[in-house]
């Protein structure tokens, strides 16, 4: 693979497991209240569940950039969408920041996944 490859190729990978880890971090506050131990085994599961729901849509696009492109592309659509609607519905013009920041982030591994595929499916043609 050429260099420019290899960037195309890694750089969503690792930006999505960052993104993955940088939302488990936010399951740690279940650990500042006095829960029982199956109450913090819940706690940490249903924060974890954004990030464990993101950890298989990178296993199968890690394989299948065409995948995973579409489905980024659309997480960052609907990330943008949900932010335009709480900026209409809100009244005092507060938004939340990580619907911006997903949007950003999704967009952006999006089209790096479909800027592999791309040049996947170009290498093929190119050895036939």
């Amino acid at each position: 693979m050429a260099k420019i490859n290899k960037f195309i190729f890694w750089t969503p990978r690792i930006l999505l497991i960052l993104f993955i880890l940088f939302l488990a971090i936010f399951s740690l506050d279940i650990f500042g209240n006095n829960y029982t131990f199956w109450e913090t085994v819940v706690g940490l599961f249903m924060h974890n569940l954004p990030s464990l729901i993101l950890l298989v849509i990178l296993i199968i696009s890690w394989k299948h950039d065409l995948i995973g492109g579409i489905i980024f592309m659309t997480l960052g659509t609907v990330c943008v969408i949900g932010t335009i609607v709480a900026l209409a519905i809100s009244s005092g013009g507060m938004i939340n920041p990580m619907f911006i920041m997903g949007s950003i982030v999704f967009l952006l591994i999006g089209i790096l996944f479909l800027m592999s595929w791309q040049q996947k499916r170009k290498r093929v043609k190119l050895k036939k």
